[in-house]
């Protein structure tokens, strides 16, 4: 294998934070545009879009970092590095938690609803705007180069046995 193998399992997730952060981007906009006027069609569209992609892909990530990236953080890495995991375990409970109010009001949005309150609809935005911005940070920063690391070994001793 190439030195370049441990990089293969985390392309789809370096790719998903991308994703995720042109949402956030896009969210931001909207919530922004909606302070002082009203909602357009763009805004309903760009609603749905938002919902449909943290409802789904953004959720489906948060599962691939759960089964593949933490474990073997949690079995071997440092201590500093098991709290921030499982921090980052938290978040996703925080996360999910907040997107439970958001994701309504963001489906109603883009079916025409306007049932929603505004002030707490700022409100949720801004939480989920922090939370997951500074939950990536932590893993592009911290988890993601310690869990290729994990991996580049395991890979390199799993070589050295096949060479034998």
């Amino acid at each position: 294998m190439s030195p370049a193998a441990p990089v293969q399992p985390f392309q789809a997730l370096d790719a998903c934070h991308l994703q995720i952060q042109k949402h956030l981007e896009e969210l931001q906009r909207m919530a922004l545009h909606m302070q002082s006027e009203p909602l357009s069609d763009v805004d309903r569209k760009l609603a749905g879009a938002i919902e449909d992609f943290f409802s789904s892909t953004s959720r489906e990530h948060h599962e691939q970092e759960e089964k593949v990236v933490f474990p073997p953080l949690l079995v071997n890495g440092s201590e500093e590095l098991k709290v921030a995991v499982r921090g980052l375990q938290q978040d996703h409970g925080f996360i999910e938690e907040n997107w439970i109010e958001l994701g309504p009001q963001l489906r109603g949005i883009a079916e025409g609803n306007d049932w929603f309150d505004a002030a707490e609809f700022q409100h949720n935005v801004a939480l989920f705007l922090e939370l997951l911005n500074g939950h990536i940070a932590l893993e592009e920063v911290l988890i993601y180069p310690e869990s290729k690391a994990l991996w580049a070994e395991a890979i390199a001793k799993r070589e050295q046995r096949a060479a034998r």
